[in-house]
């Protein structure tokens, strides 16, 4: 199998949606089968990719900037914020489904689901579907033995379909970027996976350019690659492959190290209106245990914070959480270590990926983070901006990660050396490139297949 169909996204065969939020209490019956029974010529990705952006480029145009979308209850009207490419897909000779993220004038973010029918450079959208508002699903997909999908509503869906895999769950992991054109020397900084109680982390292969180096941080003991690049590698691949088996896990016991799990961040500090609001949600918990005031903290966060991937999030920002009351998991899981800290609760952020629990391969996400806080003697795991997205899960994720997922890293304002000319690492998932002491974006992807299938 070459590089390019390992990590190509895996084939989804959705059809038989209804229009509409409101049409995820009915369960819908899919009718096409997965390409495997289709040998038509394949349309690439990319092509799915341009056909849906120019649809609704096309369509913005028409509507004085905006992208509407209509139901019952709403009159939106709508920007493109991003493609998921990780979910494109081929569903047959002319049939196409793609995901998109759309913002409303409001600020909320909408997950819809396109259906497109024709050839490159002439597809129409025949169906529409809003599968989340703001990160929250409305419904999930499962999957038959025949390869057809159906709708399943969040009521009826098991932690499966809703994003964990209790127990164990064994993948292989594809790291894949590559170095943007360069003019000059640059240098770059990616996170190697490291085994630790609850992963085993094998590095099956790895293609790096330029001369590499491994090297390491002394605080948390994470593992870097450092590349001296030139304009000769412009273009050119990097590619890391794991073999990962990773448990669930649940609180386990440790010792806090004060000087780091009770520190104050460049983006994620403590003190000051912190520990004023902590205080305030803790109200007479404040004289209970450290953990009946964690419990309190993380259901301060989920309900006074909605999951919106706009503005200026995914820095981890602490001050911007508070302010916007808004974010993705980084700023979720900043704002709740600041509170922490601020009344002395030790707490930690790791950050990695979460591998989809409701098929075997394809496209990630994108990194996910995740936070502990110690206390009765113990770490205990929690995972806010998921509680926050499956409410029927908050008991689930305070306590516990699912076995499906990968930690590339952990803490904040890392330190290496040779490092950054602009200063600590914030955190890092994706690789970090700078040329004269600026940070360039490189474009990286994650994927998986999974060894232990799981449905």
């Amino acid at each position: 199998m070459s590089l390019h169909s390992k990590f190509a996204p895996t084939i989804y065969t959705f059809i038989g949606v209804l229009l509409l939020i409101t049409s995820c209490k009915t369960e819908t019956e899919s009718s096409l089968k997965n390409t495997t029974e289709n040998p038509a010529k394949k349309v690439e990705i990319s092509e799915i990719e341009a056909g849906i952006k120019s649809y609704i480029d096309r369509k913005t145009t028409e509507n004085e900037g905006y992208f509407p979308v209509k139901d019952e209850n709403h009159d939106l009207k709508m920007k493109l914020v991003r493609v998921h490419t990780e979910y494109l897909s081929n569903l047959g000779p002319s049939s196409h489904f793609a995901c998109v993220d759309l913002v409303d004038v409001s600020g909320d973010v909408y997950d819809v689901d396109f259906f497109m029918e024709g050839e490159p450079g002439n597809m129409q959208v025949t169906q529409t579907t809003v599968h989340k508002l703001n990160g929250k699903p409305f419904y999930s997909w499962k999957q038959k033995e025949d390869k057809t999908w159906y709708r399943m509503p969040l009521e009826q869906s098991t932690n499966t379909l809703l994003g964990v895999i209790e127990g164990s769950d064994s993948f292989e992991f594809y790291y894949t970027a590559k170095v943007p054109q360069l003019d000059r020397m640059a240098k770059m900084w990616i996170p190697l996976a490291q085994s630790d109680p609850f992963q085993d982390v094998k590095i099956v292969s790895m293609e790096l350019p330029g001369k590499s180096t491994e090297i390491k941080d002394n605080d948390f003991g994470n593992t870097f690659i450092y590349l001296e690049l030139g304009p000769d590698d412009s273009g050119k691949p990097i590619e890391i492959t794991y073999e990962v088996y990773r448990r669930e896990k649940g609180p386990y016991e440790g010792t806090p190290e004060v000087e780091l799990d009770l520190a104050s961040n460049l983006l994620m500090p403590k003190g000051g209106r912190f520990e004023e609001i902590a205080k305030e949600a803790l109200g007479d918990k404040i004289k209970d245990s450290k953990l009946v005031q964690a419990r309190a903290l993380y259901d301060y966060i989920i309900d006074n914070m909605r999951y919106m991937k706009f503005g200026d999030y995914g820095r981890g920002d602490s001050n911007y959480a508070c302010d916007s009351k808004t974010g993705n998991c980084t700023e979720f899981h900043s704002f709740f270590i600041s509170l922490a800290r601020s009344v002395d609760i030790p707490a930690r952020f790791s950050i990695g990926a979460s591998i989809p629990s409701d098929r075997n391969e394809g496209g990630i996400d994108g990194y996910h983070c995740w936070a502990e806080f110690y206390a009765d003697g113990k770490w205990w795991p929690v995972d806010i901006s998921e509680a926050n997205k499956y409410t029927a899960l908050a008991t689930y994720y305070f306590g516990r990660h699912p076995a499906n997922r990968i930690e590339l890293s952990k803490g904040r304002d890392l330190e290496v050396s040779p490092g950054p000319a602009s200063g600590p690492i914030n955190f890092i998932a994706y690789p970090l490139l700078e040329i004269d002491g600026k940070e360039l974006k490189v474009e990286s992807r994650f994927s998986f297949t999974r060894k232990t299938q799981n449905l």
